[in-house]
């Protein structure tokens, strides 16, 4: 009798153990570059300190091989620009990534080069990413404050 009381205890335990395990395999591969492309309506707001508030909408464009493209409309302190960005981005299984772009005027002349960590929710549909670091064209560096959040236009 203890025996079978074992041997049910023992079934009932591994079920949930053996699909706890297949849930975390699939979470742990359901990150990735293909399924992050798209395009997504984006914005950010924030402060570039010493400068002044700022706020951002983008209509970005993420690539199967990692790459990024689109176009930005930002307030910096009551300053209105339309320029363009391009760059890479990451996506590691966890669902957290990286970017790094490039922005630049509407001449095609490069403003600023930042850098942003991600991470992605709602079955990648969404991200939300901070600033980690800006760089005038000159070298100049920025200290920012800015984060935001993206969402696919057509999931």
């Amino acid at each position: 009798m203890t025996r079978n009381f074992v041997r049910r205890m023992l079934m009932n335990l591994s079920i949930p153990v053996a699909l706890a395990a297949l849930l975390s395999t699939a979470y742990g591969q359901s990150c990735s570059l293909v399924r992050a492309a798209g395009t997504y309506g984006d914005s950010d707001s924030g402060t570039v300190v010493g400068v002044g508030p700022r706020a951002a909408v983008i209509l970005l464009t993420l690539d199967a091989a990692g790459n990024a493209k689109g176009k930005v409309t930002a307030s910096l302190n009551g300053s209105v620009t339309h320029t363009s960005l391009s760059g890479t981005y990451t996506v590691n299984p966890d669902c957290t990534g990286t970017a790094t772009f490039g922005e630049f005027d509407q001449s095609g002349n490069l403003i600023l080069t930042a850098a942003a960590d991600a991470v992605w929710d709602n079955n990648m549909r969404e991200f939300r990413f901070v600033f980690t670091s800006a760089v005038l064209a000159d070298g100049t560096p920025l200290a920012t404050v800015i984060n935001g959040d993206a969402r696919k236009l057509v999931p």
